[in-house]
């Protein structure tokens, strides 16, 4: 079914006066690379999660690229892992650190390709319970590992591809996913017990069973970041969420909402992934009208 704004008004009512930022969850932010250190859009993502109503985040990068990231952080802590040559390393003790307190994650941005990151990727579907999203650099380490780790996974997963990110999950040629989108999202989620939000002009949000599309956004949002805005308003709404599908649906219809004020204001042309950003709290402002 088509979501409606109507449909996002319970995600965004109005908070008690007497909360604490502990109410509204600590959600953390994995990703970064020496070739991608996206120290922007790593900021992008955590002001996201911020500005869909996390109460704290934190980001874990590398070491190595954590003093390009700091100068881009006002309201987000750090956490940086041992690398080399630029790409984390697995280190039990040190994820576990990292994760200390943490109530969602979102894993994979500008993350990169190495043996270490399937590794951490793999132990942490193993090992923890909290909500996940995977994205970007997550979807393509996921692409080469095998996707019954997802079946066995103690975690709530949340899986956002594009299309080609999909064809490398899926095996399915892209083509074919083009033609039948709902039902090949629909079959794939299914199978592997996670919520998937497969990108596109028409958003499609399903688990298998429950499934919802949103028409939200403009060629505006066709820039680089738009997609880990996109992750940081669901990493920052599960953080004291059950992730449903329709949460997740919600998601997405505020960051097209947000896409389409910014496009408004800055042109197709001239608009960037951080005015979809700031233009977060007109869309729930509108949403709760």
């Amino acid at each position: 079914m088509d979501l409606k704004m109507s449909d996002c008004k319970e995600f965004v009512e109005k908070r008690n006066v007497n909360s604490n930022k502990g109410d509204f969850g600590y959600i953390a932010i994995l990703g970064g690379c020496i070739n991608y250190s996206g120290a922007v859009k790593l900021a992008n993502l955590s002001s996201s999660a911020i500005r869909a109503g996390a109460g704290v985040t934190r980001l874990i990068v590398p070491k190595s690229i954590s003093n390009s990231i700091l100068p881009y952080l006002l309201e987000s802590t750090l956490y940086p892992l041992e690398d080399k040559d630029g790409f984390m390393l697995f280190n039990e003790k040190e994820i576990e650190k990292s994760l200390n307190k943490i109530d969602a994650l979102a894993i994979g941005m500008g993350w990169g390709k190495s043996e270490d990151n399937k590794k951490i990727l793999s132990y942490i579907l193993e090992n923890y319970s909290i909500p996940i999203v995977i994205d970007a650099d997550g979807l393509n380490t996921l692409a080469e590992m095998d996707l019954e780790l997802l079946k066995n996974a103690k975690s709530k997963i949340i899986l956002t591809p594009h299309p080609k990110e999909f064809e490398r999950l899926s095996k399915i040629n892209i083509e074919e996913i083009l033609k039948n989108s709902v039902k090949i999202a629909e079959d794939f989620a299914k199978e592997y017990n996670i919520i998937l939000l497969l990108k596109g002009h028409e958003t499609i949000v399903t688990d298998g069973i429950e499934t919802y599309t949103v028409k939200k956004g403009g060629a505006g949002m066709a820039t680089a970041g738009s997609g880990d805005v996109l992750s940081g308003i669901i990493v920052g709404m599960i953080g004291k969420r059950k992730p449903t599908v329709k949460l997740v649906a919600n998601c997405a219809y505020i960051a097209g909402l947000a896409g389409e004020i910014a496009e408004e204001k800055y042109t197709d042309i001239s608009m960037r992934a951080h005015d979809t950003i700031e233009c977060i709290p007109e869309a729930i402002k509108q949403i709760r009208i």
